[in-house]
């Protein structure tokens, strides 16, 4: 199985990056979501192995997130997100790659999709937002989230996972520390709540989703309370030829909660599409 390393660095559309790279083969781009202390390896750590055998698997800390840069001078939005994908694609000479995006990393692959279409081979959306979802009570909880051992593992249990077993003292104490990083709750915070960044993350309009091409696979937990699983359904139903699967007994933690199912199926539509 193949190791996944602690990350570089690179600087992306100017920022400096922290990113994983594994693997060989055909290029993917992981896109995490996000959750406070958050990071990709936080997001792909169990299926990034599995699918690194098969493909080359490139996953960076967002700018603003995990072990990336935190700039104060940009506006965390969607245009910024996407414009640092496209520039770690950039610098590492990928012309095209297929996209597997979490929950805001689905949106911002979205985003590349609409905008620089000739870059995107293939897109696996899980947990992404569809039009007109608007706020629900696990994206308010996330979005208010104070540092502490007690709230991260009230998030983790209650709003991200099905089944609450699978959140162990560790994952807690490896979040919550994530999420106290020097800088980190006070971007994440401003994110959120910063007039600058007010209405950062619209959701997709059904026009933009018409519009995508390219082979899709829409995945989704049936119980989903971060982003609900009709927003999985709208986007299967606008973007044409998309495929969906909904995973029964499944939160906002597809990658995690059902790691070897996303690994197959995902390996399964990036070969096949």
């Amino acid at each position: 199985m193949t190791t996944i390393d602690n990350g570089k660095r690179i600087v992306a559309a100017g920022w400096e990056t922290n990113y994983h790279d594994a693997g060989e083969g055909e290029p993917i781009l992981f896109l995490h979501g996000s959750g406070p202390g958050v990071s990709a390896l936080a997001n792909w750590r169990l299926v990034l192995p599995d699918l690194s055998r098969s493909f080359r698997c490139v996953a960076p800390d967002s700018v603003g997130f995990g072990f990336s840069a935190r700039p104060d001078d940009i506006r965390y939005d969607v245009d910024n997100w996407v414009k640092h994908a496209i520039g770690l694609l950039d610098t590492l000479g990928l012309k095209s790659v297929s996209i597997v995006g979490n929950s805001l990393g689905g949106r911002v692959a979205l985003g590349i999709a609409c905008s620089h279409p000739d870059r995107v081979r293939r897109l696996v959306l899980m947990g992404s937002p569809g039009p007109q979802m608007g706020q629900t009570e696990g994206l308010k909880a996330l979005r208010s989230y104070e540092p502490s051992i007690e709230n991260m593992r009230k998030l983790m249990e209650v709003y991200f996972a099905y089944d609450p077993s699978i959140v162990t003292d560790e994952l807690v104490r490896a979040r919550y520390e994530a999420s106290t990083l020097p800088g980190a709750h006070e971007t994440y915070h401003a994110m959120f709540h910063a007039e600058r960044h007010a209405n950062n993350i619209p959701p997709p309009s059904a026009d933009e989703l018409s519009a995508i091409h390219v082979p899709t696979l829409v995945l989704h937990g049936r119980e989903d309370r971060v982003v609900p699983v009709e927003s999985g359904l709208s986007l299967a139903g606008l973007i044409p030829g998309a495929q969906l699967h909904v995973f029964g007994h499944c939160g906002h933690w597809v990658q995690i909660e059902k790691a070897r199912e996303f690994a197959h199926l995902t390996r399964w539509f990036l070969e096949s599409a």
